[in-house]
């Protein structure tokens, strides 16, 4: 059922939105910006303001088309489409831009009674206060709003539009001296004070912000999925060929010293311009101050509604409206005193930046959300009208390009203040999780691409630089896990991590309500240190089906996993017989493998990290070193020092030297060359007792593991080291190149 309030056509949202493009700055500030940058400068200028308009008006476009787009307009699709907390902090900036703006252009409207200020200051020697027109002209705009509303609103809409237009065509219409005796405007026509172009551009840019006023009164129409694209982008396109055309009406009518010196030059040029030229100032202020106070309260109220303030009391009074209309009556009041307030100050060029820089944002975050749409959009997302992904990242890009180039301190100042109002509200609105669903898409969205690409092109890759992509199961929590540690120090910077928490049952809908119950304890678990791990859990009838399925999901990096670590206690062996049975089902891949055999000692890391090479083990030795190497890339081990053993017969001394010295040198690897340290052993005094002898303090001990070993000896291989702490064997599928 239509409301009578939803009445509103497409005209209304162009009226709103046109009267503002061809507001105040266009009647006062155009001529000063041809006389200082010349026409192409300003032809510049015009263009460069619309690579952030035009691409902001697709953007709201589309976005209007795809679902109904209730009150508050622009803040109704940013807190949509980014949450509710960041859509209350953009919100909240934009009502103030809104209803200060009010303010800016009934100020504005004081000018168009210039020539009444000049003749007192002429022929009485009295310079009257512009508050004194201001003031009562704002009076009667707040008894028009909260009275009639915007049903009344609307009609003036018409009139004030109306009367614009008659001034415009009447300055197209006028000719002056200058023109019928200068040559083609055109002819010698340069761009002046390129040093001044963004000081204009500054002065220039609020006449571009109008395009979106006409969004506000989206609550208030019949088809806001069809009003809001036709109206906004034909308000947007027509003014930019309307501005372009009175350039050259400005350029071809008057010197630069008439463009420089008066302030109302248009009045000078149009047709009866001392009389209609006033009264277009007039009418467009009246309009612009209009569009605002209608669009303004909409902003306000649907903040209320949405609760973005913290008092349940002022939420609902700001909320209520008039049960006839459904006019936002409360949220017009606040809107009318704030506009007043500024009003009375008499100047609000202090705020005009900080107003221009609150409308950039604005049109920054409609513009990021079509472009991650594009990219990130939910099925449902199906507008009828489509934008294009790279004309609303430009608009994006240029619009906080343009922020920093108006000005820098207001920029900041502007991106401070919402920042602190965002943390306030997030902080009474915990419960609301900003981003989620459109970030996360377009994250989704992002991986997949780059999986799939990177699928297609492994086969493409004639040299492959390794690194590791690890893989651990476990039923140990992540609390106090020295497997889960060391997966961590592995992803931190150069690798990446998969940890699995086995659940060994078979799947049911009560094993699977564990599981998500298990993640959630695990996720929250490893949320109290830095984490770089991806926890998942895994449901399985048994440890080696667990594995056999692990070792063929693909790896969480778009890359497959390369590496399986094994974890067991070294004091409580109780799964070690369960690693040994399944060495061989991991080792029938192209898989590395890691048996962790973890200590109850200390595991001081400061004491250094140990490699133990054996020189019938070399197959090992590098990917042992890599895996060294990757761990100090982890702050915890940024003090830890690498430390290479070599146990060797006699004769293999000197060999044995040179292939570490090389290996070290080529491979540019931190370790100096007293860090490295050759062995000599014989048959009588097992390796097992000079790594006890030489490493018993060390943080971390790493040791070479062959296959055949494993066959043979079984656990056994894994006795003989009580007397160190925290061990890493280590068995490399195939000899690792360090380059």
């Amino acid at each position: 059922m239509t409301t009578k309030s939803n009445k509103f056509g497409t005209a209304p949202v162009f009226l709103t939105a046109i009267s503002t493009i061809l507001g105040a700055i266009l009647f006062l500030r155009f001529g000063y910006a041809v006389g200082t940058l010349g026409f192409w400068g300003v032809i510049l200028i015009i263009l460069l303001g619309h690579l952030v308009t035009i691409p902001t008006a697709l953007a709201i476009s589309e976005i209007a088309t795809n679902k109904r787009v209730e009150g508050g307009g622009e803040y109704f699709i940013i807190s949509r489409s980014f949450g509710l907390n960041i859509g209350a902090t953009i919100g909240i900036a934009l009502f103030f831009s809104q209803a200060i703006s009010v303010a800016f252009y009934v100020i504005a409207f004081t000018e168009s009674f210039e020539f009444f200020f000049n003749y007192l200051l002429a022929k009485y020697d009295f310079v009257l206060p512009r508050q004194v027109i201001s003031l009562p002209v704002m009076a009667a705009l707040s008894l028009l709003i909260i009275k009639k509303g915007a049903n009344l609103g609307v009609k003036a809409l018409y009139f004030v539009v109306a009367i614009l237009f008659i001034s415009l065509i009447l300055f197209f219409l006028g000719s002056t001296e200058y023109a019928e005796t200068a040559s083609s405007p055109l002819a010698k026509e340069q761009f002046r004070n390129f040093k001044s172009f963004f000081v204009v551009f500054a002065i220039i840019f609020p006449a571009f912000t109008g395009m979106t006023a006409g969004v506000g009164l989206s609550g208030d129409l019949k088809n806001p999925s069809k009003s809001i694209p036709l109206g906004t982008v034909l308000a947007t396109v027509s003014g930019m060929i309307i501005y372009v055309f009175i350039v050259y009406k400005l350029t071809a009518s008057a010197s630069i010293d008439d463009l420089l010196q008066h302030q109302l030059i248009m009045g000078k040029i149009a047709v009866s311009g001392s009389v209609i030229v006033p009264l277009g100032l007039a009418a467009s202020t009246l309009s612009s101050a209009l569009g605002s106070v209608m669009v303004a309260p909409r902003t306000l109220q649907a903040l209320a509604l949405d609760r973005a303030f913290p008092s349940k009391r002022i939420n609902r009074w700001i909320s209520a409206a008039n049960p006839s209309d459904n006019e936002p009556k409360n949220a017009s009041i606040i809107t009318v005193a704030i506009a007043f307030i500024f009003v009375a100050l008499g100047d609000v060029n202090a705020v005009a930046s900080i107003i221009s820089m609150f409308f950039m944002v604005t049109y920054g975050a409609l513009c990021l959300i079509s472009f991650l749409n594009h990219f990130g959009a939910s099925p449902s997302y199906r507008p009828t009208f489509r934008s294009r992904w790279y004309l609303s990242l430009v608009g994006f890009l240029i619009s906080i390009w343009v922020m920093f180039k108006i000005s820098t301190p207001y920029a900041l100042l502007a991106a401070g203040t919402m920042t602190l109002i965002y943390l306030y509200i997030n902080n009474y609105h915990k419960q609301r999780k900003d981003f989620a669903s459109l970030f996360a898409n377009s994250l989704f969205q992002l991986n997949r691409k780059l999986q799939v690409s990177l699928q297609k092109r492994k086969n493409l890759v004639l040299h492959k630089e390794w690194r590791p992509s690890a893989i651990c199961i476990s039923n140990k929590t992540t609390q106090h896990n020295r497997a889960f540690q060391l997966l961590n120090w592995i992803s931190y910077k150069y690798g990446f991590g998969t940890y699995l928490y086995m659940i060994e049952d078979y799947y049911s809908a009560k094993n699977a309500e564990q599981a998500k119950l298990m993640l959630n304890r695990l996720i929250e678990e490893s949320d109290s240190e830095e984490n770089y791990v991806y926890i998942d859990t895994i449901i399985s009838p048994s440890y080696t089906s667990a594995i056999a399925q692990a070792i063929q999901i693909p790896g969480i990096a778009g890359m497959e996993n390369n590496m399986v670590i094994f974890e067991y206690n070294k004091e409580k062996p109780d799964n070690l017989s369960k690693i040994v049975e399944n060495f061989a089902l991991v080792n029938s891949g192209d898989f590395d493998i890691c048996v962790m055999a973890s200590s109850m000692k200390e595991m001081k890391i400061k004491n250094g990290i140990h490699i133990w090479i054996s020189s019938f083990d070399t197959e090992n030795a590098n990917l042992m070193i890599l895996l060294s190497f990757i761990l100090l890339g982890h702050p915890d081990l940024k003090k830890t020092r690498i430390e290479i053993f070599v146990a060797c017969h006699e004769n293999e001394v000197e060999e044995s030297k040179q292939v570490m010295k090389k290996l070290v040198l080529s491979g540019r690897l931190p370790i100096s060359e007293k860090n490295i340290k050759i062995i000599q052993r014989t048959d009588e005094v097992s390796t097992k007792s000079i790594i006890a002898q030489k490493s018993g303090n060390a943080g971390l001990v790493l040791v070479g593991l062959r296959e055949e070993m494993i066959k043979h000896e079984k656990e056994n291989i894994f006795a003989g080291y009580d007397e160190l702490g925290t061990i890493l064997f280590v068995h490399s599928k195939d000899q690792k190149a360090i380059e």
